[in-house]
């Protein structure tokens, strides 16, 4: 069966819109879809979709899959030798290495310990390799990467939420951070770090939006706010 962009797609079924497309045009295939020969097939149930040059299945899902290059929010959860073991949500723990933050080396390890919460990039990303990450960039610096504070709070999510409040026009971190004040570190593994400045009912609050927002239209999202931040006020 064949299937174009906003069709609902099954395992097997073949993409014709991919085929059309010139080939001085950049394409990319994301989750959920793969290459057999000159043809696309979707590997997984969902939505086609796509984003400029990006073709992917959106689909409800909690199992990550690491994909190389994509940001993902774990816990440290063992150190081996000089190794740190991460649970990232997928089928196996990622490494760590010490030397991958901002300024280490043999003489000044960072201070990692077992339960911290690391916001990191995958470096490494194969079914056939072991995940591997770093908390710097291209150009060796930390940026946003690196361990999170202790004090925020961490929790799950479907990844199809977590692409949904990523995306450039979604306005809710927006609409939240008129009124509150918080910082945040979303993982495309499903896994969300909040903190927010002023209250752990803060905290709570924006938890709780980004939660409510799943199986909302964007064109709720402002009442859904709204709700949430007056409801916060009766509190206060």
């Amino acid at each position: 069966m064949e299937v174009s962009v906003g069709d609902v797609v099954m395992p097997g079924d073949k993409v014709k819109d991919i085929e059309s497309v010139s080939d001085k045009q950049r394409v990319i295939l994301g989750p959920g879809l793969r290459t057999d020969g000159a043809n696309v097939y979707a590997c997984k149930a969902g939505i086609l979709k796509k984003r400029t040059a990006v073709y992917f299945v959106d689909s409800y899902q909690k199992r990550y899959i690491p994909s190389q290059g994509e940001n993902v929010v774990g816990i440290v959860t063992q150190k081996a030798g000089d190794i740190f073991r991460v649970d990232i949500g997928a089928s196996e723990p990622a490494s760590l290495s010490y030397l991958a933050f901002e300024g280490a080396s043999k003489r000044n390890r960072p201070d990692v310990q077992v339960g911290d919460i690391v916001y990191a990039k995958l470096l490494v990303a194969s079914k056939d390799m072991e995940p591997e990450l770093v908390c710097v960039d291209s150009f060796g610096k930390k940026g946003k990467l690196g361990v999170l504070n202790p004090n925020g709070m961490l929790f799950n999510c479907s990844l199809s939420l977590v692409r949904k409040i990523l995306k450039p026009d979604c306005p809710l971190f927006k609409l939240l951070s008129d009124e509150l004040k918080f910082e945040l570190a979303v993982g495309m593994n499903g896994k969300i770090w909040i903190k927010s400045k002023s209250s752990v009912q803060d905290t709570i609050a924006v938890a709780n939006a980004i939660l409510l927002a799943e199986y909302k239209p964007q064109s709720e999202l402002p009442v859904l706010c709204n709700s949430i931040i007056k409801s916060l006020a009766v509190l206060r």
